[in-house]
């Protein structure tokens, strides 16, 4: 199984899930380029940041490990790395597991604002940061229903605060765009591996409901809203998003689940 991390993250943040799924697959995670631990050369000629570069970027890696054929579990803008990926590669993959992932309709005022507001985020980023007192509360507080261990909220500052700056950038332009709006439909509409789409009830980064149209555009599409959680309901829940997972993936029942 192959993990996959969303915006401004590291694969880090999907240890505690994959460890309670060892006992039943081989777990690969991996930091997408220019995030965690896959920095970019000094010199990133020819380098873009569309969705698409990424999927192939984890094509490529498939072919380096030697992975004919894998589960995939994906979080936001990896999710949707994940679904280009199940479109173009749909013979490597056995069953994906998408994670607050979704469809959302264009309106040019609000994205150019989010653009705006995004770049600011991103040129603004301080080392200092990670030092402030309950800063990575504060910055983890919109993303979050239920509070997370204090290691894990200072790990997504310390990542979001290293992501490179044009892999960062470009991605919030890319991920967010007229373009995405437009493709993400026709792309889970196209699905033919089975896919789990997994919600958080109270997400505001990608509302549940953004989830649901997804799900509905193909029948191989089983989608399922975790309760009380936001946009990561693999943190804040443990076991309710292991749960639809063990059962969507075969292995409910076989045995307990380690957190």
């Amino acid at each position: 199984m192959v993990f996959v991390h969303g915006w401004a993250g590291s694969g880090r943040y999907w240890e505690s899930t994959a460890k309670a799924l060892t006992n039943w697959f081989d777990c690969v995670i991996y930091d997408m380029r220019g995030f965690g631990r896959s920095r970019l050369p000094e010199e990133p000629v020819g380098l873009d940041y569309e969705l698409e570069t990424y999927a192939e970027d984890l094509a490529a890696l498939l072919d380096v490990l030697g992975l004919e054929r894998v589960y995939l579990n994906a979080h936001s803008m990896g999710a949707s790395v994940a679904t280009l990926f199940l479109n173009r590669y749909r013979e490597r993959v056995e069953k994906a597991i998408l994670t607050c992932s979704g469809i959302f309709e264009y309106e040019e005022r609000a994205f150019k604002a989010f653009h705006k507001w995004g770049g600011q985020v991103v040129r603004f980023r301080p080392a200092w940061l990670a030092k402030i007192p309950l800063a990575d509360r504060l910055f983890m507080a919109r993303f979050l229903r239920r509070r997370l261990a204090g290691a894990q909220s200072r790990a997504f500052l310390e990542d979001f605060l290293m992501a490179d700056y044009d892999a960062a950038l470009g991605t919030i332009f890319t991920s967010v765009s007229e373009k995405a709006a437009t493709i993400m439909p026709e792309e889970f509409a196209q699905l033919r591996v089975p896919v789990l789409l997994v919600a958080g009830e109270y997400d505001r980064i990608i509302p549940a409901q953004m989830g649901r149209r997804a799900a509905a555009l193909s029948e191989k599409v089983e989608f399922v809203m975790i309760p009380n959680t936001a946009h990561f309901p693999m943190l804040e829940d443990p076991q309710g998003y292991l749960q639809p997972v063990r059962e969507f993936l075969g292995i409910a029942g076989q045995e307990n689940f380690a957190t």
